[in-house]
């Protein structure tokens, strides 16, 4: 996080604030929540103050494993050492390296085993698509009705991009080779099956959507959040701001970028995983802006992180800096974080009414 300085000052402060200052759970429930990641206690009665709480902190930790796994700074398991673990190197560069950014945008050029497209042809053509959906977004908008269409088609595809151990099961994968080993967290938990599901099954024809212009944090999450527990709710927002408008208008090699659809792109892409949509969004351009492999990593990341593996960290944008996929794993967190966030708050609220 340090690579993006304003950001991290940001993350600290509501992570100070969720841990140390004044707030609804003692301090001790505070860490074992943060420690777990679940709560399931079920003996005491807990207040709507302390239920927020918990909830932002949970919200915040399952977040934050997604940025862990996902920018190469969990060890991953290697036989043939005796700890059984080995740091994770990014196209031969140590986390050492990558967390100065050392040469990084050269050494992704060495990798060879993720297709037979050029990266740079793979940066440029990137490039001309955001270039051509600009043009057709200031000559034409599409319907209301068109934007529904292409939002459930994305929905429902998302519920076919395979992750971590499925892969095999996908044809021709470029992963299909990878070993996944996932962390051994069982012996810390009663249920070590409890985990992401998707949130509809496949083959449904009318899958559930939360439609963000009904409850969105800007205008009920965020006074729900700050009314039952002071200042957390601005202390999110700024984060929630910052890392949405975070820009150094740079691509790999690029300068003097517009990069807010590719970021924007990103952010509705991890939405609409988890069945939210935006009603002023054209999700035509998720297909048109992030690539298969690109897709696949967003879901492992934000779904089941400890499948995450350099590979496919390396699959994706390999022109791109460690600092810009940085960047990327901070708007992945940030969105994932919120989605949970809103379909937590909306039941509060619910409950509340």
């Amino acid at each position: 996080m340090s690579l993006h300085t304003q950001y991290l000052e940001s993350f600290l402060r509501s992570q100070f604030y969720m841990l140390r200052m004044d707030g609804p759970l003692p301090l001790p429930y505070r860490h074992y929540i943060a420690i777990m990641k679940l709560v399931k206690t079920g003996e005491n009665n807990w207040s709507l103050p302390e239920l927020v709480h918990a909830v932002v902190l949970l919200a915040h930790y399952h977040a934050l494993a997604s940025f862990v796994f996902g920018s190469g700074i969990n060890p991953e398991r290697d036989p043939e050492i005796s700890n059984g673990f080995t740091l994770i190197s990014v196209n031969n560069f140590c986390v050492c390296d990558l967390a100065n950014d050392n040469n990084i945008e050269n050494a992704s050029l060495s990798g060879s085993n993720f297709g037979i497209v050029d990266s740079l042809s793979e940066l440029e053509a990137l490039m001309e698509r955001m270039k051509r959906l600009q043009e057709e977004r200031e000559d034409e908008e599409a319907s209301q009705e068109e934007m529904s269409t292409r939002f459930e088609k994305e929905k429902k595809e998302s519920l076919f991009v395979v992750s971590g151990d499925t892969f095999h099961s996908f044809p021709h994968s470029d992963f299909e080779d990878d070993m996944i080993i996932t962390s051994d967290v069982s012996r810390y938990i009663e249920d070590p099956g409890f985990g992401y599901e998707d949130f509809a099954r496949r083959g449904e024809e009318h899958l559930p959507t939360f439609r963000a212009q009904d409850y969105t944090w800007e205008n009920h999450g965020f006074s729900l959040v700050n009314r039952l527990y002071s200042d957390i709710g601005h202390l999110l927002d700024e984060k929630f701001r910052m890392v949405y408008n975070l820009t150094y208008n740079t691509m790999a090699t690029h300068e003097d970028v517009d990069t807010t659809m590719l970021r924007r792109a990103l952010f509705n892409y991890v939405h609409c995983m988890f069945g939210i949509r935006y009603d002023d969004y054209d999700y035509g351009e998720v297909n048109q802006l992030l690539e298969r492999s690109l897709k696949v990593y967003i879901k492992t990341v934000t779904c089941y992180p400890e499948r995450t593996t350099k590979r496919m960290y390396d699959s994706y944008w390999r022109q791109f800096k460690h600092s810009e996929k940085v960047h990327v794993n901070l708007l992945l967190m940030e969105a994932r974080m919120q989605a949970e966030l809103l379909y937590a708050l909306r039941a509060i609220t619910r409950h509340l009414t």
